[in-house]
């Protein structure tokens, strides 16, 4: 089946019946962690807007993207890629890479200043896939998953101040009120 046959739609609690058990063992069969029935419904009840479904002609899930938006710890307002996932037989189709987009065009709709997620770095096709889509390698966690596996945080800066607060750079600063340095010798 192809990328352009493939439906995309928002995730909606009134088909929470329809679509959750196939969106848990989607997730279950392609990531390490074990998530619980709590965790979905975590994103699901408050932030259900920001996640996409791709489905095939019978409605039956062939990929699933959960992202939430929030402020990170009183600053920027966080985008956060939680899951994603695409049935093997139909990945290098595209559907990854435009279940991401959505989720991104949502929260920058939104106001989102980044984006930040976390993939085990061994998981080389995602790590390709977020930085074509322009994510940056922000940071290694060291054994952050339950399997003892390693991850890069992966940033997108939605918005200049975003990464230049990231530098400690303001960008209205100005020369001006700096002292005049010395020429060298």
């Amino acid at each position: 089946m192809s990328e352009e046959r493939s439906q995309y739609v928002q995730y909606h609690s009134s088909k929470e019946s329809t679509y959750l058990t196939a969106i848990r063992q989607l997730i279950s069969n392609d990531l390490s962690e074990p998530y619980s029935i709590y965790v979905y419904r975590y994103f699901l009840y408050q932030w259900g807007d920001l996640c996409f479904l791709a489905l095939d002609e019978h409605d039956n899930v062939l990929g699933v993207v959960i992202s939430k938006l929030e402020p990170h710890r009183g600053g920027p307002m966080r985008g956060y890629i939680a899951m994603l996932a695409v049935k093997q037989e139909h990945r290098g189709k595209g559907i990854a890479t435009k279940l991401v987009r959505m989720a991104i065009d949502v929260m920058i709709e939104r106001d989102a200043d980044e984006i930040a997620l976390e993939t085990e770095v061994t998981n080389n096709a995602a790590m390709k896939l977020y930085e074509r889509l322009g994510f940056l390698r922000s940071k290694r966690l060291h054994r952050y998953y339950l399997n003892g596996n390693s991850a890069f945080r992966f940033m997108l800066f939605v918005k200049e101040s975003a990464f230049t607060s990231r530098l400690g750079y303001d960008e209205n600063d100005d020369d001006e009120d700096q002292p005049e340095l010395p020429p060298s010798a």
